[in-house]
């Protein structure tokens, strides 16, 4: 099942909204649950560079199933997953994307948001998704 296009609307424009309110310009993806684009917004004045990566944010956060920051955690230097950002033609791995969970669990989509501090970036994210009323995944195995 994907994100249908009203949700990953939704979703924008909670994420905009929190945009406006921390006085940032963003760049805001949302994907299915294929890690395809399914809606976009680049913010007027937001960064062209942050279009990319928005994307990558959203589509990262869909193929592992959890939020980029978990996942920069886990591919520090020493850890387990280091260097896999360089995998599936290059992965973002700093916050600012999270899954889209439906309310059985399932994940339906991601969103990606850069443009701002990755604390920023996050909180944009974050309210695209509580806008959509859904829960994070059952905990992930790789989780610190």
């Amino acid at each position: 099942m994907h994100v249908n296009l009203e949700n990953a609307e939704k979703a924008i424009d909670a994420a905009r909204k929190k945009s406006l309110k921390l006085k940032t310009q963003m760049c805001i993806a949302v994907v299915d649950s294929g890690a395809n684009l399914k809606a976009f917004m680049r913010m007027d004045d937001a960064w062209v560079g942050s279009i990319d990566i928005a994307i990558k944010k959203a589509k990262t956060a869909c193929f592992f199933g959890m939020a980029t920051g978990d996942l920069g955690q886990l591919s520090q230097p020493a850890k387990p997953l280091f260097g896999i950002e360089h995998s599936n033609d290059g992965l973002i791995t700093f916050p600012g994307g999270l899954p889209i969970v439906d309310e059985d669990g399932v994940l339906v989509g991601a969103i990606g948001v850069s443009g701002s501090s990755v604390e920023n970036d996050h909180a944009v994210a974050a309210a695209g998704v509580e806008v959509l009323g859904v829960c994070e995944l059952p905990e992930h195995p790789w989780r610190t």
